[in-house]
């Protein structure tokens, strides 16, 4: 396996977030790190400041081409084409790179101090915290530079760099290792932590707390095809079971305007938001009115399910011609306070209840216990439709199988469908649609104006996002193309 220099891993993050800001956020002041207190306030470096939500969605079967008057993105265009965006700022594959291995660097440093300092259980909630953020950069960064976790070929599919110790020297020589292995680091790195995890932050829905920590696992457990796992951490997450009180509540938005609606959405008081990245992104600048996007006929099928409508969310449209629901805020800060240039941030859900009542339903139906799947997805019904009705809206199994016959008589995979196109509803623009095409390898076909058929078909390389290539300095092959 070849080895390489970390070093030029993360002089990815100098050269797009500016050796300033790097040294502001992570310093190199070991010696500081002395008091819980401290360590807390590192650890709010601790996760990636950066989000693919734009990549990840144009790359999907949601986005259309919709209209040549759309706004030219590259990150948008290299998407819908599965082609590496030309763009390597922020939203980019090379940006995303860097801003974990710098969550990654701040947790590994946060962990260092932990384990030196001299009363060790003091800091056990800030080690927990560090654990289990080093564990969702790292997972984040597999599922997506890797090929998904397969029992039969991760042992030797490329993974990524797992990094466990603060840099000491300008050159570290690291390997790629495997899929495999990423994962075992993963899953040790969560059990260690999440014992340790404390809902003691005044803010948060910005931390893993106990509630958010449970909802990685179901996620990582989902993706490692381990049902029961899946069903347990999601069963820690919401030990009531109170899902349908704690979803993001797209019905009191209905008398909020547009700007209102983004700014509720990706609040830290939603219920609904287990975990909220503050994010360099221009996401909410472009998700809505680019030229591979979505149509009125287009967003209307996604977000009815089986035909059944989500009516509770909130549409609009760009020109009348590019249509989205309404999710991102744009947070500019300028450069200095008479300064007319700056920098775009988002708010993003990175975890969500309805995510973990998902993950719980596909699980049950890998499991084979349909009723429980049927229940799950129904209480997400339940939330998202306007004069909901169980006689009229819920689904049933001979409701999932008539839609679906077309297409499948097997049972499971029926069931499966339905539950990943409620997914791909709930998630319209946030990129979790991405997600399950990579995980499941479910082939994508893309329809120009003209006419031109492109397919992504399974296990296609241009599945893998790309390595910086910044990265083959030190000799590490990129992702085939």
């Amino acid at each position: 396996m070849k080895k390489y220099n970390i070093y030029l891993i993360l002089s990815v993050i100098f050269i797009f977030t500016g050796c300033k800001k790097y040294l502001e956020h992570v310093p190199d002041q070991r010696t500081t790190l002395n008091t819980p207190e401290k360590v807390s306030e590192l650890l709010v470096t601790a996760y990636p400041r950066a989000n693919l939500f734009l990549l990840s969605e144009s790359m999907s079967d949601n986005p259309i081409d919709n209209s040549i008057s759309g706004a030219a993105n590259n990150i948008n265009i290299g998407g819908y084409f599965w082609t590496d965006p030309e763009d390597i700022s922020q939203d980019s594959p090379n940006y995303y790179w860097g801003a974990c291995y710098s969550a990654i660097a701040a947790a590994n440093q946060a962990l260092d101090a932990c384990d030196k300092a001299k009363n060790p259980e003091a800091y056990r909630a800030q080690k927990g915290e560090a654990l289990v953020a080093r564990a969702y950069a790292h997972f984040m960064l597999v599922s997506y530079y890797s090929k998904a976790y397969d029992p039969a070929t991760s042992g030797s599919d490329p993974g990524i760099p797992y990094v466990t110790e603060p840099e000491k020297v300008v050159l570290k020589n690291y390997e790629r290792k495997t899929v495999a292995y990423v994962y075992e680091q993963i899953e040790k790195d969560l059990k260690e932590g999440l014992p340790m995890i404390s809902d003691a932050y005044t803010a948060p829905a910005y931390h893993f707390t106990k509630r958010a920590a449970h909802a990685f696992a179901s996620r990582f457990y989902l993706n490692k095809r381990d049902y029961d796992k899946v069903i347990s951490e999601a069963n820690e997450a919401f030990p009531s079971n109170d899902f349908v009180t704690n979803v993001r509540p797209w019905f009191s938005y209905a008398s909020l305007d547009a700007t209102e609606t983004r700014i509720q959405f990706t609040a830290a008081t939603n219920p609904g938001n287990l975990l909220i990245g503050e994010t360099v992104s221009r996401i909410a600048n472009n998700y809505y009115n680019t030229r591979y996007s979505m149509s009125q006929v287009k967003l209307n099928s996604v977000t009815a399910p089986l035909g059944v409508s989500f009516s509770s969310f909130r549409k609009y449209s760009n020109s009348s011609t590019f249509y989205y629901v309404n999710k991102f805020y744009a947070h500019f800060v300028r450069t200095t306070i008479n300064a007319t240039t700056g920098t775009y941030y988002a708010m993003v859900p990175l975890l969500t209840t309805e995510e973990v009542l998902m993950n719980r339903a596909e699980a049950y139906v890998m499991k084979g216990n349909y009723t429980a799947a049927l229940d799950d997805m129904n209480s997400l019904i339940s939330v998202r439709v306007n004069g909901y009705s169980p006689a009229t809206h819920n689904l049933t199994e001979a409701k999932i199988k008539n839609y679906y016959l077309a297409s499948t008589t097997d049972t499971q995979q029926a069931y499966l469908k339905a539950v990943l196109d409620i997914k791909r509803a709930e998630f319209v623009h946030e990129g979790i649609r991405w997600l399950d095409l990579k995980r499941l390898n479910i082939p994508v076909t893309h329809i120009d104006l003209d006419g031109t058929v492109r397919e992504l078909a399974a296990n296609d390389p241009r599945r893998l996002f790309q390595l910086p290539p910044e990265v083959t300095l030190s000799g590490v092959a990129l992702n085939p193309r």
